[in-house]
Order: C-alpha cells, then sequence, then structure tokens
C-alpha cells in the first residue's frame, strides 16, 4: 500500500511502503510494513495486545508511523481505514492549532484580552482572561468538566454534561461558557475545561464574521478550518459538529479516520510543516509543546509526557518514554501521541473507560520505546 498522502512526502509516496498481511484471528483489516526500522514480526507483536489483551479494553483503531511513513496498522472488525471515529478532546488540539493560524495571521494576539462581549462591563475581571489563559486551562471561570473522586458534582450537573445533551448547554455553547462567573483570578488556577475550547473556537468564528447568523458562522469558521488546516493536510475525512448557533463544537466533536488523525500528529512533529510548506509558525508549535506554569502536563491545549502536580490524574507515561513526547488526548482512550526523538506519531481510537487507561498507556511506551532514537 502506498504511503499516505501528506505523511511521507513525495519520495515515501512513490513506493509500496506497507505490506498487506494475512487476515489475523478474530481481526479486521490489518497491514505492516516489511521494510520498517524494526522487523514485520515486531511490529504485529506490538500492536497485538490492543486488540487481543483484555486489559486493553476495546481498541478500534491503531495506526503507526514513523519518519512520516505508515508502517502499521490495524482495526477492529466493523472498522476499516475509511471509518471516521471520533475526536472527543482530541478536538481541542485542533481548536489550539487553528488559533495559532489566527494569531499568524495577525488577527488575534496570544496575550490580549479575550474579545468577549460578555466580559467587556467596566469592572468585570473577566476582561483579564487572556487567550493564554484559555489555551492553559487558566482562565479563572467557574467551569466543571466531570465529578471529583466522591462523585460531586453528579454527572448530571457539570458542564460537559450541559454542554453536550442539555438544552441550557447544547443550544449555544458558546453563551454557556462565557456567562460564567470567576471563581480565581485569571492565571492561577488549572479547570481542564471542555466550555475554554468552545470559547476559543466562538472568538475564532466572531473574528471571521460578524454575522449572528448559524449559518453564516457555521460556513465560516468551516471554511477557515478546512482552508487552513484539513485540506492541506489532506485530512479529506474531518468533519466537526456545530450547535444550533453556528459554533463549532472544538473541544470535543470532531470526527476522521484513524489515519487523518496521524496526519494532523505529524504535521505537529514536524513543526507545523507539510510537504516543505510551512504552515504554521514554528514558535507556535513550540508554544503548544512546552508546559504550562499551572500543570507542567499541559501545554497549550496539547498534553506533555510530563508528571501532574499532586492530586491530579496522571496521564500519559512520564518516566517511560522521552519528557518531550506530546499527545491529543480524547475521553475513553482516543489518543494521538507523538515521540520527537523516534520520528513516530501512533494513534489509538476505541472506547476504554478513562480510569482504565494505564494498560494502554503503559504498551504505547513500549511501542516508542522498541523503535530507535534519530540520531
Amino acid at each position: 500500500m502506498a504511503a499516505l498522502s501528506g505523511c511521507g512526502g513525495e519520495a515515501a509516496a512513490e513506493k509500496e511502503a506497507v505490506a498487506e498481511s494475512k487476515p489475523e484471528q478474530e481481526s479486521g483489516f490489518a497491514r505492516y510494513a516489511d521494510d520498517a526500522a524494526v522487523s514485520e514480526a515486531s511490529l504485529k507483536a506490538a500492536v497485538a495486545p490492543f486488540f487481543e489483551d483484555p486489559a486493553l479494553a476495546e481498541t478500534r483503531a491503531v495506526v503507526i508511523l514513523h519518519g512520516g511513513i505508515l508502517i502499521a496498522e490495524r482495526y477492529a472488525p466493523g472498522y476499516t481505514p475509511d471509518t471516521p471515529l471520533i475526536s472527543w478532546s482530541m478536538a481541542k488540539t485542533v481548536t489550539g492549532t487553528l488559533i495559532g493560524l489566527m494569531i499568524a495571521d495577525g488577527r488575534l494576539a496570544l496575550d490580549q484580552p479575550a474579545p468577549v462581549e460578555e466580559w467587556q462591563t467596566p469592572g468585570d475581571a473577566r476582561r483579564n482572561i487572556t487567550i493564554r489563559h484559555l489555551l492553559h486551562m487558566a482562565s479563572g471561570l467557574d467551569h466543571t468538566e466531570m465529578p471529583d473522586a466522591e462523585g460531586n458534582p453528579p454527572i448530571y450537573a457539570v458542564d460537559t454534561t450541559r454542554l453536550l445533551f442539555l438544552p441550557e448547554g447544547r443550544e449555544n455553547v458558546a453563551r454557556y461558557a462565557e456567562t460564567r462567573t470567576l471563581e480565581a483570578q485569571p492565571g492561577e488556577k488549572f479547570e481542564y475545561s471542555t466550555a475554554t475550547s468552545h470559547i476559543l473556537v466562538d472568538i475564532m468564528t466572531r473574528t471571521l464574521t460578524d454575522s449572528k447568523d448559524p449559518d453564516i458562522r457555521r460556513e465560516a469558521m468551516l471554511r477557515f478550518a478546512k482552508g487552513r488546516l484539513f485540506d492541506p493536510l489532506g485530512m479529506e475525512s474531518a468533519v466537526p459538529e456545530f450547535d444550533r448557533n453556528g459554533t463549532m463544537l472544538g473541544g470535543s466533536m470532531i470526527h476522521a479516520t484513524a489515519r487523518d488523525w496521524a496526519k494532523l500528529g505529524e504535521f505537529l512533529r514536524n513543526n507545523g510543516s507539510v510537504k516543505g510548506a510551512q504552515l504554521l509558525p514554528t514558535s507556535w508549535t513550540r508554544f503548544m509543546r512546552t508546559s504550562s506554569e499551572l500543570d507542567a502536563a499541559y501545554g497549550g491545549h496539547l498534553w506533555i509526557n510530563k508528571p501532574r502536580p499532586e492530586g491530579r490524574n496522571q496521564v500519559l507515561f512520564p518516566g517511560k518514554a522521552p519528557d518531550d513526547v506530546f499527545a491529543m488526548l480524547g475521553h475513553l482512550g482516543q489518543q494521538v501521541v507523538v515521540s520527537p526523538q523516534h520520528k513516530m506519531v501512533i494513534v489509538r481510537l476505541g472506547m476504554t473507560p478513562d480510569s482504565d487507561l494505564g494498560p494502554i498507556n503503559d504498551q504505547i511506551a513500549k511501542v516508542i520505546n522498541s523503535f530507535p532514537k534519530s540520531k
């Protein structure tokens, strides 16, 4: 199978980089390279646990790129390379990338007060929230993503549920998110929040159009996302969802194939370039991949392989792989993990409870460490 367009460059596209494997027991479509940095047998052994080890729960797709070339992919029965799969919170990294493009255009600035009309009343401390605060999940707004360890507040009362399923939030996600009051001063508290990403999308949309017509808002944001990111990267399958107000659900709902999610990971690994074209300033990808002040494991809408402050759930696998590994992460184990030192992008998509992701993270770390580091 020819290397993916946009992942391996012209030279890779000229050769058959991946050889089709024989069907594996109770598996769906699978292919592995016979000329990768590790053997075909090793690739199969590295991918197999995602689908065959019960501890790793339900994996639907795995795609591995090495040096931009697709070297392994496997899908569960019922899923194929053409099956779009939901991002959940991986969409936040799409939003962070699009914000970077808009800042590169000079339309927005990282440290400007966020241009949200709701916050502009004299004396409103929300006027001090910057775009940097929003990207670092440090706005100080009273957002609650999920219940705590004791189950408080109940799941039906958290912002994520209201934004996705209840009329008070889902009809106009930006209005719901932007009307929340402060619980801390901007820049003083880390609060991971899907609502925050929706605010960023609303800022971008209003920068693109003054119209309040939902259809015009939707078209303006979709045109920008496709024209500046999805189309140049060859992410033809990427389809974002929108609320009834025309705001893209850039915190939780973008659909794309595993191969197309890999293209976004490869784009970020290459510091915002594709096929030799620098679409995104390297300074922006450096910002996204740099730890924020309040959580070393979180950058600019991107997770980093570093320990989190005490009391916060650990993500990725610090100490088991390089600390410059970064990742797009989503609910139920959606992952695009990038190791710059190994020139690798690993996509794992499926449906695993967030509390049971340890074995999946361990297996991804094992796959990374089975490859040589770049010299």
